[in-house]
């Protein structure tokens, strides 16, 4: 019997599954981790504003523009944070699996960006690679993604 990994990753969240072929019959499914990542979820402004950082006035003939300064790059460092918790996580599990290989599912615009991020050891045992969100899908449905 030989069993591979699939992980399915966006930003809020991660699904790891157990795929074990059988001689006979149809491979097995098992979902081995899953986790929800609070900071992955919402809108950046509804976790870092509050009404200091709303603009208020428009500046006009007795307005006042008031302007508290905005944090522009904390969304892309959010993401950064969170493309390398993920990479991270990935690297141990797949160390602590000890599959011969694995396959990633991961929203188009972090996909490679967790590859550059895997450790050499990890990365060569990536045997596909699907740039799509299958987190929400039921896991009878991942394996046709991977074929």
């Amino acid at each position: 019997m030989m069993s591979t990994i699939i992980i399915t990753v966006d930003l809020g969240h991660f699904k790891a599954y157990r795929v074990t072929m059988h001689p006979v019959g149809s491979p097995t499914i098992e979902l081995i981790e899953n986790y929800d990542s609070i900071e992955g979820h919402g809108k950046l402004s509804d976790k870092v504003s509050d009404t200091a950082g709303r603009f208020v006035g428009g500046g006009g003939k007795g307005e006042v523009a008031k302007g508290y300064g905005e944090p522009h790059h904390l969304e892309s460092e959010t993401r950064k944070r969170l493309v390398k918790m993920i990479a991270t996580d990935i690297n141990t599990l797949i160390k602590k699996e000890a599959c011969e290989n694995w396959h990633l599912a991961a929203t188009e615009k972090i996909n490679k960006e967790i590859i550059t991020k895997l450790e050499p050891k990890v990365k060569s045992r990536l045997d596909k690679s699907v740039p799509a969100d299958l987190t929400k899908i039921h896991k009878s449905e991942i394996l046709r993604y991977f074929r």
